[in-house]
């Protein structure tokens, strides 16, 4: 074999060790490896110093790197050699024996590839290959390659069979020399080459990571070490692919993004300079390459330790400047990442916060569904990781636009209740943090999605109450939880089993038409409680279907209506129903058939309907809590809820579902705890006990005639001498429990209606509300007597007489317990003579038209019916309020509202533009429930017109919502009844219009028929009511109401049908209406449905002699109306025009100057005094001005109207508008100061500036809001000038109420002359 000849030594002989003989091709493979071995032994033993012996085997080792042993085919001849030839490099250190730079690259090459021996840690051989990697790890033998060309292929090839050959049984020193290897060759080199780097990272790639994660510890791990060394090569790799773009750089471009996680992972410092290369990336204009770098950083950034975004805040702050995205996978690429960074990174989170905030108002539905998963998911973790800002983020989606939304906030919730609150998981603190998610939830009850409510239900029902528990701890988690509910959250859980109970009932009654023989009624029946079923479920439409499918198996199957009987019986109990349930979804099951929608929707109303919480035992468990509450031996301050508040809020629970489940209190035990609340000193308790009774007690009389006897005296008791609530309670328990209760009625009776003493106004209320319910009650019995009473004692002693001085301080309101006892019981008076009425239901005594004289004489009198002067405002607002109420109660009964002139309909219309903030709210109220409940007329919806001219926005707002929310009904029941066809005068919702027409004509304010301020103030009143009826065109309703008006035009007023007076301002507001629907409608042309009905009453029959096509409105007026320019003054001051009622001098109130916006009682009525700056400014009613000192004393629930979820943000009432709130309502007033209601002013104060007077203030209902400040109240209450509230101003030539200030009877032309020359004024309170 032939050998370079520059290597031979001189001789050129070859010298083996002792013992070994020539090593040729001529012997066999096996005499070759013995010979090998004790050559390797022999370079084993020799070390550095041995010169003579390096001398002398220098030719053996240039005859190992021979083709020979480097090609041969026996692979322990190779790892000999390769043994030989590492010892060798080790003996003749630091030169190597080979100067060829071609046989140093096939000698290490060589080596390289025995190495790959090491992957079998159990062969024979191991410890050779082994020793090998040793030694040239120790020697660093491959430092040599670095003076070649091409060392860079030696490199790459040693890396890749090192991270090819490791595994999980090399031990510890492998591992260690194969680092110790590696290392030296990219730490002493003169750099790492992309193609040697590449051999590293693609261990790091996720697919090579799981297919051998030894490589990837060892990558990991020679990164670490050399990572001052690689880190330059890193950067300069990333550069190349993220900047540059060069992606065929390396075949690892494509996992650029995964590598920089790993490398992460592994150590940030190999990231310097990378980092702000990502900065650059994230601003690329390429969505999906900004999406891939955001996935990247969230990963950075969220992972646990790492403190990236406290190292390069630029980056942080450029990554979230990513959650304003304009491409929507990135931002929802965002979202995602907040919640691990949350949880991992605490100290984060008011970072992310803000932009959270934005994005829980994205438009996409998935973004904002993901907000709530992220907050949720953190929350769930650890509640201290969530800010309530976050949680508030949650909160308001709960009203999102969209279910999916909506659901996922509203189950996030209910499961953070439940773990920290119903669980008590993380302590006190952290439930009180989430206390106010219970009220949250319970008050989505009032949204219009029938999925809402279902929801809530579900969530009540699973997360807090679960009814999983057992009954005694079911009822402790319900009766504390009633106790810390806030009034709105208990209203919507009293409505919650108020609907589910009216559910029971629509089944029950279907269940009794399947037991009556067929017919087409009962079919029309049965689809007609089919349809109100339906209504009740998710997805009515299909639910329909359903429920006929459901309804024909119930025909089919007796055994299903058995079980559907028992589920509804009043005696089910919870684990009945339980039973119940589960057999009738296993009839209804199909195996066949994995999803069912059908099975479903049953499902649906069998939860809806099956009683989960309560039945007997519940009941008892509740009022075995009421009593150790009443003992105190109960854990109410353990609950954090005080004792007092515990009982109260206890009998209210059990009250509420006296209602619902009356039979599961029928039991001596209940009763006697009832008993005992009766006797305790809390008015609320005993009235709650009394009502249970009421309630539940109609077999007392014959199953328990020990609580009979106990019981009977206490209602005496409570009926003479209780509270008004509870006299009306006990007259009404007395009357629905006891068979003799004619008898018991006049025990009550007879001594009562002979103690009635004026004198003694403060034992006079109860009196007076006992009386008038037994009258109403037993009507046959008592009418007669009452009457007598009424006359004598109610009317004469008691209404017609002032027997004390109110509190003069000018306020209109005052809270219910500084109302004088005088007129609290002039109110319950008032109260009665309605009750008594509504009791006889006839007017054959004529008693009613002497009493709506009565009540029509105190509204004209603004309530001060003796005209003494000697009551407060705010007594006459009460007093104002109780006529008007009064009226409408009566104008419910049928043979009242026939006697109700169209003078008296008007007055108490008024009522709702009355200048006391809670009169006009309350008053509102009554009207809104009554009608929806279609227990009055019609006609009074239109008194909801007038609320356009309210100042205050939240007035007006609850005004549309009740005409929404009464519409809707209306056009509901008549698709539901067909018998209601018969009666659409009444019932359908267009025939408002000529009622409105009627009332607006006769509008007080409206006294010039061409006066364009009057024009516009119609033009909103019609339009605030036909906005809301035109919405849909349904059956050509335009058409409809365009004829209906055009039909008016051919009459004549029936109140005044000779005057053409007012015939003209009749027929002035059917053509605003008229101009409104030809401007708003493009269908107005079409055919109407059918030929309008006027009201009789308040039209008189068209005269076919007589065509009335003239138009009344000016071209001027026309334009004004249309264009709707800017109003040159504030919207609320008003004119009234005098009403006369049979008896009473004209109706003409008057008002002086007050708070600078109306003109001075000794101003001329048309001087622009006092209007400085009402054109700039807000609407007193959206800043949250306060004009009262109070708050007002009510809030009255609005029957929960149609509220649009929001779709990016929660709709907020209160949130301000700027600028005007409508073209129509022109200008807005500065906000006032507080205590200032009601007072005078200084004429000085008044003075309007010398240059720009403003034109004179339109007139307008409603008093305007304060603007002084509480230290001038004094002051201003001194001030003589002017009057307060409605108090008529003082007698001038200019001011008409003069006359009636002083007292001067005048007669009535002239009066209504005087007050047609100068209107005067109502004014209104802006309380909000």
């Amino acid at each position: 074999m032939e050998f370079p000849q520059q290597q031979k030594p001189a001789d050129g002989k070859i010298i083996y060790p002792p013992g070994v003989k020539e090593i040729t091709d001529k012997i066999t493979n096996d005499e070759v490896v013995k010979r090998l071995k004790m050559v390797v032994k022999t370079f084993m033993d020799m070390d550095q110093d041995s010169e003579d012996e390096k001398q002398q085997y220098l030719p053996l080792a240039l005859h190992l790197a021979s083709e020979f042993f480097l090609r041969n085919p026996n692979k322990d001849v190779r790892l000999l050699v390769a043994c030989c030839l590492a010892d060798i490099f080790r003996i003749y250190a630091p030169e190597a024996p080979y100067t060829s730079h071609d046989k140093l690259k096939d000698i290490f090459l060589f080596i390289t590839r025995q190495l790959k021996g090491l992957e079998d840690t159990k062969s024979p051989q191991f410890n050779r290959y082994f020793y090998l990697l040793e030694n040239i790890a120790w020697v660093k033998s491959y430092n040599i390659c670095f003076e070649l060309e091409d060392c860079n292929e030696i490199f790459i090839q040693l890396f890749k069979t090192l991270f090819s050959v490791i595994n999980n049984s090399h031990n510890q020193k492998v591992h260690m020399h194969m680092l110790d290897l590696m290392s030296s060759i990219i730490m002493e080199g003169d750099g790492v080459t992309q193609e040697l780097l590449d051999s590293i990272l693609i261990n790091l790639i996720p697919a090579h990571k799981n297919l051998n994660k030894q490589a990837f510890d060892l990558s990991k791990v020679l990164l670490k070490r050399t990572v001052q060394t690689i880190e330059t090569c890193i950067a300069n790799f990333f550069n190349q692919v993220l900047v540059l773009g060069k992606s065929s750089v390396s075949d690892l471009s494509e996992h650029v993004f995964d590598l920089i996680q790993e490398l992460f992972a592994i150590d940030p410092p190999l990231l310097l300079s990378v980092m702000p290369q990502l900065e650059f990336k994230l601003k690329s204009n390429d969505g999906e390459e900004r999406l891939a770098v955001v996935r990247l950083l969230a990963k950075l950034f969220g992972a646990k330790d790492s403190e990236l975004a406290t190292q390069n805040r630029p980056l942080w702050q450029c990554f979230l400047g990513r959650f304003n995205d304009i491409h929507v996978p990135v931002r929802l690429e965002c979202v995602k990442f907040a919640s691990h960074c949350l949880m991992n990174h605490p100290d984060l989170a008011k970072d992310l916060t803000e932009f959270l905030k934005v994005r829980s108002h994205d438009p996409e539905e998935a973004i904002r569904h993901d907000v709530i998963v992220t907050i949720i998911t953190a929350g769930k973790k650890d509640l201290c990781l969530v800010n309530d800002q976050l949680l508030g983020f949650v909160r308001e989606r709960t009203l999102d636009k969209r279910w999916r939304v909506r659901k996922e906030a509203m189950m996030g919730l209910a499961q953070l209740y439940k773990k920290y609150c119903l669980h008590h998981e993380a302590g006190k603190d952290a439930a009180q943090k989430v206390s106010w998610i219970k009220d949250k939830l319970l008050h989505i009850y009032y949204q219009n999605s029938i999925d809402d409510k279902l929801l809530v239900e579900k969530i009540f029902a699973q997360y807090m109450v679960p009814h999983n528990l057992e009954t005694q701890e079911k009822m402790k988690c319900l009766y504390y939880l009633y106790s810390c509910l806030d009034p709105n959250a208990v209203k919507a859980l009293n409505e919650m089993w108020k609907c589910q109970n009216m559910l029971r009932s629509q089944v029950r009654e279907l269940l009794d038409l399947h037991k009556q023989p067929t017919s087409e009624a009962n079919s029309a029946a049965m689809f007609g409680k089919l349809m109100t079923i339906a209504k009740n479920l998710p997805d009515p439409g299909k639910a329909q279907d359903f429920m006929k499918k459901f309804n024909q198996v119930l025909g089919e199957d007796e055994k299903l209506r058995v079980q559907l009987e028992l589920l509804i019986s009043p005696t089910c109990s919870c684990k009945q129903a339980d039973v119940c349930v589960r057999e009738i979804t296993r009839k209804l099951a199909n195996p066949k058939q994995p999803t069912n929608p059908f099975l479903e929707m049953v499902k649906f109303l069998l939860e809806r309907i099956a009683p989960v919480h309560i039945d007997s035992e519940a009941i008892s468990a509740l009022v075995k809590l009421l009593n150790k509450s009443i003992e105190g031996t109960a854990d109410d301050e353990e609950e954090g809820v005080p004792p007092d508040a515990a009982i109260r809020s206890g009998l209210e629970l059990l009250k509420v579902l006296s209602f619902t489940h009356p039979t599961s209190f029928h039991s001596a035990e209940t009763y006697e705890s009832l008993l005992q609340c009766l006797k305790m000193e809390d008015e609320k308790v005993a009235e709650a006990a009394i009502q249970i009774f009421r309630n539940t007690g109609h077999k007392i009389e014959t199953e328990l005639p020990q609580i009979r006897s106990t019981l009977i005296p206490i209602l005496h008791q409570k009926a003479k001498r209780g509270t008004p609530h509870q006299a009306k309670q006990a007259v009404h328990c007395i009357h629905a429990i006891f068979h003799n209760k004619e008898v018991q009625l006049a025990q009550i009776f007879e001594p009562l209606s002979r103690s009635l003493n004026a004198d003694v106004p403060e034992q006079l209320i109860t009196p007076l509300v006992s009386l008038g319910h037994i009258s109403m009650l037993a009507p046959d019995q008592f009418a007669s007597p009452m009457k007598s009473i009424v006359a004598n004692f109610i009317v004469k002693d008691l209404l017609m007489n002032d027997r004390s001085v109110g509190n003069k301080n000018g306020k209109l309101w005052c809270p219910d317990e500084e109302v004088s006892p005088e007129v609290l019981a002039k109110v319950h008076a008032i109260k009665l003579l309605v009750r008594w009425l509504l009791g006889m239901r006839n007017n054959q005594s004529k008693s009613a038209n002497s009493t709506l004289r009565l009540l029509s004489a105190m509204l004209v009198s603004e309530g001060d019916l003796t005209e003494q002067k000697k009551i407060s405002k705010s007594d006459m607002s009460r007093l104002r309020l109780a006529a008007g109420g009064a009226i409408m109660k009566l104008s419910q009964e049928p043979c009242y509202h026939d006697i109700i002139t169209p003078e008296q309909f008007q007055l108490s219309a008024l009522v709702i533009n009355d200048e006391c903030y809670q009169v006009r709210q309350i008053f509102a109220q009554k009207v809104h429930v009554a009608l929806v409940k279609l227990q009055l007329p019609l006609e009074y919806m239109s008194i909801f017109s007038l609320c356009a001219k309210d100042p205050v926005k939240e007035r007006r707002a609850h005004a549309r919502q009740c005409l929404l929310k009464n519409i809707s009904v209306r056009r509901e029941y008549i698709k539901q009844n067909p018998m209601a066809h018969e009666k659409l005068l009444s019932l359908l919702p267009e025939y408002v219009v000529p009622y409105m027409i009627h009332l607006l004509a006769h509008d007080p304010d409206f006294t010039k028929p061409q006066d364009f301020e009057q024009l516009r103030d119609i033009k909103e009143c019609l339009w605030f009511m036909l906005e809301v009826l035109m919405t849909k065109n349904e059956n050509n309703s335009h058409a409809f109401l365009k004829k209906m008006v055009d039909n008016i035009k051919q009459t004549k007023d029936a109140q005044a049908p000779d005057d053409p007076k007012t015939n003209e301002k009749l027929y002035i507001v059917c053509d605003i209406a008229l101009f409104v629907i030809v401007n708003k409608s493009t269908t107005y042309h079409l055919e109407s449905p059918k030929d309008p009905v006027l009201p009789t009453k308040f039209f008189t029959a068209p005269d076919k002699d007589f065509i009335n096509d003239k138009e009344y409105l000016s071209l001027e007026a026309r334009t004004v109306l249309l264009t709707g320019k800017p109003k040159p003054a504030s919207v609320l001051g008003t004119v009234n025009k005098p009403l006369s009622v049979t008896g009473k001098r004209p109706y003409n109130r008057t008002a002086g100057s007050e708070t600078g916006s109306n003109v001075s009682g000794h101003s001329e009525p048309s001087s622009p005094s006092g209007n400085k700056g009402r054109e700039q400014g807000t609407d007193a009613s959206e800043t949250g001005a306060s004009e009262n000192e109070e708050n007002p004393v009510i809030l009255l629930s609005v029957t929960p109207a149609k509220t649009e979820p929001v779709k990016n943000k929660e709709v907020n009432s209160e949130q301000s508008a700027t600028g005007n709130d409508s073209a129509e309502r022109g200008k807005k007033r500065a906000a006032p100061a507080d205590g200032s209601e009601n007072m005078h002013q200084s004429p000085e104060e008044n003075q309007p500036d010398e240059v720009g007077a403003p034109v004179p203030p339109k007139p307008r209902r409603g008093r305007p809001p304060k603007s002084q400040t509480p230290g001038s109240t004094e002051k201003s209450s001194e001030a003589k000038t002017g009057g307060r509230g409605r108090k008529r101003a003082a007698p001038t030539l200019e001011s008409p109420g003069g006359l009636e200030a002083a007292n001067v009877k005048v007669p009535k032309q002239q009066k209504d002359t005087e007050a047609k020359k100068t209107p005067a004024q109502r004014q209104m309170d802006l309380q909000r």
